[in-house]
Parts: structure tokens; C-alpha cells; sequence
């Protein structure tokens, strides 16, 4: 059935009238094909009243589909059938884009680059005698990683988790401790992982925007204002703009936050790949901040560690919520991680690592510049470019062989914007890529 659903045909199908028998018969409906893509549904109270139940009960029910990205749209504007899939899973993040086969430069994801990442043969051999391997205990940290870690965190920690990479960390902490529906602050633009993961809990998300020295504190102020129950941001190299929190912006936003009685998240994705010091505001609020650092751009994404800190309370709930799954991450990778952590060799190669990538981003910047493109020297592995027209960008630079991220995935304002990774720009090919950006500027 497409065009406007009949209310009357509907409620007659709808046979278990709460707000999960609503969701689950409508659903069905949908996958088999009885209400096809592109349908539009009746009003919530036009149905409500149909089905002799509050609009409440409808609109939670709708919104437990749109949730699953079965339908869209709210209001004067309607609703509609967008898809056949009922199932929670990223848009976002699935929907970057196919640029086709004749790609020859994918700058969508700002990945390391393979040939800087350390060779992790002894890590791995040493990791094979590791203490309690093949055990079922389920620990939240090995003692090995967590002796690794405190030297160079940024606060006195309660307490410490190894979870399965950055954004693994970040969704067991929203998943556990945020309630759905809840009002959640978040950086402008920010990770579309992150994005994706609010919506499948079904928060409302609340944006603040950055500038030079971070999150705005007036804009912050503002959303805190709405009694939000998180507020999340990336402390160090911010994964798109580049900029990193400054210390007088740590100390405005800590001012700012010392009425808000809600969670602190951090995410540090970049890592020790940033050129700026770790900072994080557990400095002033260590019983609400839960601190996330990714290892997976710094010593490779396969090893699949990050490491969270937060109260010994909020962890103890994290790491009781993860039982559901695996309850511990690998210790071949925790004890492998720990190894990497203390060996010469490989942080010299780090910090050589970290060279070259300013170095790729710098002969970018400047190949832009020539061509009367100013971008902020900034840090980080990528550039956030705003263009006239973010259709005609992605366009234009397929047509040329690259690939990049669409900025509407990342951002909840206005605006068009592109993201272009640059970790795998060689310096000699940055007036290639730059030349093909200014196309997409046009005139």
C-alpha cells in the first residue's frame, strides 16, 4: 500500500494496542510488504483516536520506529515509510557514500597510514605469556595495561577498562548510562559514530559549537540550561576541525559545568598522534568524567584497544552492562597494547609518525592557500572544509578519483561542509589534491 495510509485500514491491523504491539505490528506490516517505502502514515491523533489510546502511546511507538530508521518525518510536515529494514543501525555511517570503481584516493576515513603504524611481532610474542591467558575471569583491566596508562593520563582516575577500541568504549558508556529519550550535549560537528549511537538510544541532541579553543562556553551554557544528561567532547585534536581544548578554555568550561550535576564524556580518538598534551576535565570533576583514549590510529586499528577511566561506581556499571556480550576484552591485545606502551623503539616511531602527519596536513593547507583557500593550521589526521555546495564537492572530486566525507553526516547545524582525509596525502601529491578541491569552489 502507497500514497496516505487509511487510519481505519491501519487500526484494523493493529491488533495488540500498546505501545510495543503498535511499533511490532506496524513493523511487520512493513517488512512484508503490505505498507511499502514512500507510504505516508496517519497522524498520531488521528490514529490514537482510531485505536482508542492516548497519542502518547502512538508517539512512543513511532518513535521506536524511527529509532530503527523504519520511518521519518514528525509534525505539519507527516510521516512516512523510509525504509524495510527493522533493525537498529548506523545510517550514518553506512550511508557515506559509493563513489564507484574508479576511485583512486579514499579520503573518507581518517585512517593511519599502514607504513607508520610499529611492527607489533615482539608485542604480539610477548603477549603470548601473558598471565591468566585463555581464562574466563572477567576483569575489567589488566594489571599489565593499566600500570601502562597512568603515567601519561590526564587526571587521577578511579578506576580503568580496557574496552575493544574508541567508539566500542563510547557506546558501552551511553548504551549503560543514558537513559533513552534523554537530552544529550554534544560538540558541532562531531564523530558520525557518535551521532548514530544517540539515535539508536533515542536521545535528543543538543548542539554546541566550537571554535578555535573548543566548545563555546556561552553555547554550552545555554544547552546545559536544558538540563541535559551528558555532555560529550573531544579533549585533545578534535577528529574533524583539528583544534584542541585550551587551557583557558578547560578552566571556562569547567566554570561553566560546576552547576551540571550530569555525565562528562571525552573522547581523545587522535590520541597520542596529537601534537597538544592530554587534558581532560576529570581534573575538576573526576566523579562525573568518564575519559575514553583510542589506541587504534596510534599502533594500528587491529589491535582493537582503548582504554576508559571514570569513577570506580560508573565502571563497575559499565563493565557489568558488557557482561550481556564479551565481559572482557583480549588479553593477547591488552597485554600486546601495554608491551607498546613502554617500548623505546616504538615511541620513538610515534613521535616520528606524528611529524609526518602535520607534514602531510601542512603541504595541504599550503597547496590550498596558493589557490586562495584558507584553511586553520590546525592538527589532526583530516581538514573541515566548508564549500558553496557539499553535492557538487563530493561530485567534483569523485569525477577526479577522490573520495571524501560528506559534512551533512557530521554536522546538526546549517551549513555545507566537507571532510578530506589527509593521513595518507603524501606531501608531493598535495597540489593533485588541492587542485582538484578548488574545482569544487567553482568561480
Amino acid at each position: 500500500m502507497t500514497g496516505m495510509i487509511d487510519v481505519n485500514w491501519l487500526a484494523a491491523q493493529l491488533k495488540n494496542r500498546t505501545m510495543r504491539g503498535i511499533a511490532l505490528d506496524t513493523a511487520t506490516l512493513i517488512r512484508s510488504g503490505s505498507i511499502k517505502v514512500g507510504a505516508h502514515l496517519p497522524s498520531v491523533r488521528e490514529l490514537a483516536q482510531a485505536l482508542n489510546v492516548s497519542p502518547a502511546t502512538v508517539s512512543a511507538a513511532w518513535g521506536q520506529l524511527r529509532r530503527q530508521k523504519v520511518i521519518a518525518g514528525r509534525g505539519r510536515n507527516g510521516i512516512w515509510v523510509c525504509g524495510d529494514r527493522v533493525s537498529p543501525r548506523p545510517i550514518r555511517f553506512e550511508q557515506i557514500g559509493n563513489f564507484g570503481e574508479h576511485i583512486v584516493a579514499d579520503l573518507v576515513m581518517a585512517s593511519p597510514d599502514p607504513a607508520l603504524l610499529p611492527d607489533l611481532t615482539q608485542a604480539l610474542i610477548s603477549a603470548a605469556h601473558t598471565q591468566n591467558l585463555h581464562s574466563y575471569q572477567r576483569e575489567a583491566i589488566m594489571p599489565v595495561l593499566r600500570d601502562a596508562v597512568e603515567p601519561t593520563w590526564p587526571y587521577r582516575a578511579g578506576a580503568f577498562m580496557a574496552t575493544d577500541g574508541g567508539f566500542d568504549g563510547m557506546n558501552l558508556m551511553l548504551q549503560t548510562l543514558i537513559m533513552p529519550g534523554s537530552q544529550v550535549v554534544i560538540e558541532d560537528p562531531t564523530a558520525s559514530r557518535l551521532l548514530d549511537m544517540l539515535d539508536n538510544i533515542g536521545a535528543t541532541v543538543l548542539p554546541v559549537a566550537c571554535d578555535e579553543e573548543g566548545p563555546m562556553p556561552d553555547q554550552l551554557a545555554a544547552a546545559l540550561a536544558k538540563k541535559p544528561a551528558a555532555f560529550i567532547y573531544q579533549p585533545r585534536t578534535h577528529s574533524h576541525c583539528g583544534h584542541a581544548v585550551t587551557t583557558s578554555r578547560f578552566n571556562e568550561l569547567a566554570t561553566v559545568l560546576a552547576g551540571f550535576d550530569g555525565y562528562i564524556f571525552e573522547d581523545d580518538g587522535i590520541g597520542d598522534l596529537s601534537a597538544h598534551p592530554a587534558r581532560s576535565l576529570g581534573t575538576y570533576y573526576p566523579e562525573r568524567t568518564v575519559h575514553v583514549r583510542s589506541y587504534s590510529k596510534v599502533f594500528g586499528p587491529d589491535l582493537r584497544m582503548a582504554v576508559m577511566s571514570g569513577p570506580a561506581a560508573l565502571i563497575k556499571q559499565i563493565q557489568s552492562f558488557r557482561n550481556f556480550g564479551v565481559g572482557w576484552s583480549s588479553r593477547l591485545l591488552q597485554h600486546a597494547t601495554a608491551w607498546l606502551l613502554q617500548d623505546a623503539d616504538t615511541l620513538k616511531g610515534v613521535a616520528a609518525a606524528r611529524q609526518i602527519y602535520a607534514e602531510r596536513r601542512a603541504a595541504l593547507v599550503s597547496a590550498l592557500a596558493r589557490r586562495g583557500i584558507t584553511v586553520p593550521a590546525r592538527d589532526g589526521l583530516a581538514l573541515w572544509l566548508p564549500v558553496p555546495s557539499e553535492q557538487y564537492a563530493l561530485v567534483t572530486l569523485a569525477a577526479r578519483g577522490y573520495a571524501v566525507l560528506p559534512g551533512k553526516r557530521c554536522l546538526l547545524g546549517e551549513g555545507q561542509f566537507i571532510r578530506i582525509s589527509t593521513s595518507l596525502i603524501k606531501t608531493e601529491q598535495a597540489e593533485a589534491v588541492a587542485e582538484a578541491i578548488a574545482l569544487a569552489y567553482g568561480d
